[in-house]
């Protein structure tokens, strides 16, 4: 029975409610990824992103383009014992451009590494969503180190 309220429970904090305005359906589409992060789920990644052939994901002064090549990369780091994606939420600012466009600035925690020693590394993400026939989906992710104290 608990499995089932946790469960439930999930189901409601991941699913857009009908009165959404579209800043909070953006971040709900990046509550679907983070959660899909966390679990190691590419499966349930690649279902949050957009099929669109030019996704972008800047990491490291790098740009990988393409769903598949940010999945290979993101499966990559998923190896490390611990893989854990903490967003600051209330710092995260939705903004939306257009009726089919939004962006979400998110400061976030990255925790990654061996088991006995992870790091702690701080990103900002700055997260393009793009309004499909589906709903909304990510179609560019930019990451940079957070440097500010």
């Amino acid at each position: 029975m608990r499995r089932i309220l946790i469960l439930l429970l999930g189901v409601m904090l991941l699913a857009p409610a009908a009165n959404a305005t579209p800043e909070e359906e953006i971040l709900a589409t990046y509550n679907r990824f983070l959660a899909a992060q966390n679990a190691r789920d590419l499966a349930a990644v690649r279902e949050v992103l957009s099929e669109h052939p030019r996704f972008l994901w800047v990491s490291d002064g790098r740009a990988y383009w393409g769903r598949e090549a940010m999945l290979e990369r993101m499966g990559r780091f998923q190896t490390a014992d611990v893989w854990h994606v903490t967003p600051h939420l209330a710092r995260a600012v939705p903004v939306l451009l257009n009726a089919t466009t939004g962006f979400l600035h998110l400061p976030l925690t990255l925790r990654i590494g061996p088991a006995a020693d992870p790091s702690a590394i701080d990103f900002l993400v700055g997260v393009l969503c793009v309004r499909t026939a589906d709903g909304w989906r990510i179609a560019a992710l930019f990451t940079t180190e957070d440097k500010a104290e």
